[in-house]
């Protein structure tokens, strides 16, 4: 019988691994994909740095706040292959998320948050690029457009990881721009955070 071994790296190296590139941990938009993210402990750790980011340069203003501690959580991705894992981890983010609001379940933001970590988070194999129901890894990119709106985009990570062939040095494909070898699978409507919110299961579990 197959036997899944589970290792959690502890908080300090954690820490000490994000310190290595310690400027992208806290830039708000910067964006980080775990593939195998276990219950969330490097994105948990990155998370606090982004929102500690949010609060030193928008904490004078709830409206900046919460659209980019939404941003900082849409910057998140990963993909988990056990089910109480992913769970975990979404519920862990979410609850920093929230906490750092002062969110109730029944604030939009909160609701917001729930659906961009149901998205960006996915119960699948990364090594497969496949989905725990053997469908297509997608992951939705998320751009802040101000005003309180953001524009989402999905792409496929299988093409992702094989644009990275095509844009190699001395490829065929070198010379071709980022807009010709990412091309989203799908583009969505400009949404707001109370958009977002309605987007979100009615019911929390």
């Amino acid at each position: 019988f197959p036997v899944t071994i589970e290792v959690f790296t502890p908080q300090w190296l954690v820490e000490a691994m994000l310190d290595l590139f310690k400027d992208e941990t806290e830039r708000i938009d910067s964006k980080f994909l775990e593939p195998a993210c276990g219950d969330g402990n490097f994105l948990v750790q990155i998370l606090e740095r982004k929102l500690a980011s949010v609060e030193k340069k928008y904490g004078q203003s709830d409206f900046d706040r919460k659209y980019f501690a939404l941003l900082a959580l849409m910057s998140l991705y990963a993909i988990e292959l056990l089910s109480d894992n992913i769970a975990d981890c979404r519920a862990n983010l979410l609850r920093i998320f929230a906490n750092y609001l002062k969110l109730n379940t029944s604030d939009e933001a909160y609701r917001a948050g729930f659906y961009v970590l149901s998205q960006n988070l996915v119960h699948g194999d990364a090594t497969k690029m496949r989905t725990h129901n053997d469908q297509a890894t997608i992951f939705a990119e998320w751009g802040p457009l101000g005003k309180g709106r953001y524009q989402r985009r999905d792409f496929r990570l299988d093409s992702l990881a094989e644009s990275e062939n095509f844009s190699a040095k001395d490829s065929l494909f070198s010379q071709l721009g980022r807009h010709e070898i990412f091309t989203p699978t799908k583009t969505y409507p400009t949404m707001t955070i109370g958009e977002l919110s309605d987007l979100a299961p009615k019911i929390f579990v």
